[in-house]
């Protein structure tokens, strides 16, 4: 059985992979703080005394409008902490996954493939970047985008978040000028599946089959979960983001490389949460 270390497993997409994944794979958890990204002697300590086939780096810095503040810390632990892990693995010959992110493009001539040029415009998305280009033919890449999930009570991802904005019967306003590419994060560890079989030094894009506007998602949200439609209101892109980092506009993301699963529409995503959350409860 493949041995997979794993950073970031109690995260939203990290602690869904390991507990669909359990039973084909052999996970190894390093968790801060005894992993600490920033502390590139203890990386390589806990890495070289350490027995596995490859690495799945998740674990980030990911707030996006904090970075934009906490800069040093955002570069400590996407940009220097990733190099910390590349280098350690690279230095053992064993393989590493980095996972990354759509924000790494602009959003200004969808749609972006795993050739697409990107131009990040947050600090994050340049670190994000950054530790792409550390790694890159020589570890493999994989980019996601908006992921969302059935349950995970640590930290509400954005369908949580309108969920329950429309179940307060709180007004929402959502851009209606802007498009994000939602993905299940089933269709994630299924696919990443395939990746750890088939592991090969390169940019895949794993992301849902639709691109939408927020607006439309906060739309088929209210329709799926017998929510209240008219709570919803339109806001654009320009305003909604007067305060914030800077996000790619039309975010829509495809991949010309993943002809091994086939990933969920959005609507086919919020059933499937639908239908798990109604299991749980009965």
């Amino acid at each position: 059985m493949l041995k997979i270390a794993i950073t970031g497993s109690t995260g939203l997409i990290g602690s869904r992979i390991t507990e669909l994944l359990k039973t084909d794979f052999e996970f190894i958890e390093l968790v801060w703080p005894e992993f600490d990204l920033r502390k590139k002697d203890q990386i390589w300590k806990a890495l070289k005394e350490l027995n596995f086939d490859l690495l799945l780096h998740l674990a980030a810095y990911t707030n996006v409008d904090s970075a934009e503040n906490e800069k040093s810390l955002a570069f400590e632990i996407n940009v220097a902490g990733t190099k910390n892990v590349f280098d350690a693995v690279y230095q053992k010959k064993k393989k590493l996954i980095y996972i990354s992110t759509d924000f790494v493009f602009d959003g200004k001539n969808p749609p972006f493939y795993e050739d697409s040029i990107p131009h990040p415009l947050s600090y994050y998305a340049q670190t994000k970047f950054e530790a792409e280009k550390i790694v890159k033919n020589r570890a493999m890449i994989v980019r996601f985008s908006y992921p969302y999930r059935a349950k995970y009570e640590i930290k509400p991802d954005f369908v949580k978040k309108i969920k329950l904005s429309l179940e307060k019967k709180t007004t929402l306003p959502l851009i209606s000028n802007s498009l994000i590419t939602p993905t299940f994060i089933d269709d994630i560890a299924l696919s990443m599946k395939h990746l750890f079989n088939n592991y090969s030094a390169e940019i895949f894009h794993i992301v849902g089959a639709d691109s939408i506007s927020p607006y439309q998602a906060g739309k088929l949200i209210a329709k799926m979960f017998d929510l209240d439609q008219q709570l919803i209101s339109q806001t654009s892109f320009q305003e909604y983001l007067s305060k914030k980092a800077p996000r790619p506009q039309y975010s829509e993301i495809k991949s010309k490389k993943n002809n091994f699963y086939r990933m969920k529409t959005f609507e086919e995503g919020l059933s499937e949460i639908k239908k798990q959350t109604i299991d749980v409860r009965s």
